[in-house]
């Protein structure tokens, strides 16, 4: 049983962003830290599936998503990690907590335009959908250079059929499980902007 839920990604990542937009919904709690690492961990290996071109983002999520899930330890929800920076007026330092969970916050808006995309352009090739979601998401906030990187490794990306298959689906299956990340990471993303707006943090650094 084991054994097959880690052979499911898509299916565990739609799983664990419902149970966030479930707590979001409920509006009688607010976010943990721990859930939330542990639901955009899950989104890894996407990335690593993409292969070359979204090596950056691999590294760099990942990077991230491993220093909310240590902030955890000792911090409970994302509103006290936000406040805490505020505090220490250390928003928008390199390294600190508030700057990763903007940053993971991007990879998470990255997948789920990424996903929209893929649904609705019909053709086995990824590169269409790819490159218009990092265009959208990750190139406003990136140099010449890694753009340039980025857009060459595009001819590089697996085609759908492939992509599937890493991930242990077919197209319908996958396509369910797409559609569901993306109704249940809506909420979950607009939560998190709305912790960074209603403080007056902005989101564009």
């Amino acid at each position: 049983m084991g054994d097959l839920d880690t052979a499911k990604p898509l299916r565990k990542i739609a799983e664990a962003f419902k149970e966030l937009e479930a707590t979001i919904n409920s509006q009688s709690q607010e976010v943990e830290v721990a859930p939330f690492s542990h639901a955009c961990s899950l989104v890894s290996p996407l990335f690593g599936c993409l292969g070359i071109a979204f090596k950056f983002a691999e590294v760099d999520y990942v990077a991230k998503v491993l220093d909310l899930a240590e902030a955890s330890k000792s911090i409970g929800t994302l509103q006290s990690l936000l406040e805490k920076d505020i505090q220490g007026n250390s928003v928008r330092k390199s390294g600190s907590h508030s700057r990763n969970l903007l940053r993971v916050k991007r990879g998470l808006v990255m997948v789920k335009v990424l996903f929209e995309l893929i649904l609705v352009t019909e053709g086995n090739f990824l590169k269409g959908p790819a490159s218009k979601a990092y265009e959208q998401v990750f190139a406003p906030h990136h140099g010449w250079a890694l753009r340039k990187a980025v857009a060459a490794g595009m001819y590089a990306l697996p085609t759908k059929a492939q992509l599937f298959k890493n991930l242990n689906e077919d197209e319908s299956s996958a396509s369910i499980q797409m559609q569901s990340y993306v109704a249940a990471s809506a909420p979950v993303i607009m939560y998190v902007e709305k912790l960074f707006l209603t403080r007056g943090l902005g989101l564009d650094w």
